[in-house]
């Protein structure tokens, strides 16, 4: 198998755990709910942060992480969680199918699968327990919430 045919069987089964934890046969929706969520949390995160969490992800879907990223303008001080539901509705324009948490609680259902344990624990330590409540809780583990 070549190099690109590898990446590209690794950003799959990545889209394929997204369409399940979304509960969609539409692999397309799947993607840009995939893009939109990274791309909010990455935009909540500190640089180091970012590229430490961006470490763990496959070549093609890092590409998507990174897309349109600005830096100098991040973190964003989202404190609550209704604007960071916000984000990822912008983020997810203009697509308005899936509700932002669902989203959020799929992105980190299948970050759960594919991320060490230690990356989702400080992901979850850099959110506010708003947000954190929302995708889980602290400890929160795939499947928890019976989906």
């Amino acid at each position: 198998m070549n190099l690109f045919a590898k990446m590209n069987q690794q950003a799959t089964i990545w889209i394929k755990d997204m369409m399940a934890a979304l509960g969609t046969e539409d692999a397309h929706k799947a993607l840009h709910a995939l893009r939109a969520g990274l791309q909010a949390l990455r935009d909540r995160l500190t640089v180091d942060d970012a590229a430490q969490l961006s470490a763990q992800l496959p070549l093609i879907i890092r590409g998507m992480f990174f897309e349109g990223w600005d830096p100098s303008a991040t973190p964003l001080r989202i404190r609550h969680r209704a604007e960071f539901l916000a984000l990822v509705r912008e983020k997810y324009a203009p697509r308005e199918d899936v509700p932002a948490e669902d989203i959020m609680r799929s992105l980190f259902r299948l970050l759960n699968r594919h991320v060490t344990s230690g990356e989702v624990s400080h992901l979850m330590l850099t959110l506010p327990e708003e947000l954190t409540e929302m995708v889980g809780g602290r400890g929160f583990e795939e499947g928890a919430d019976g989906r």
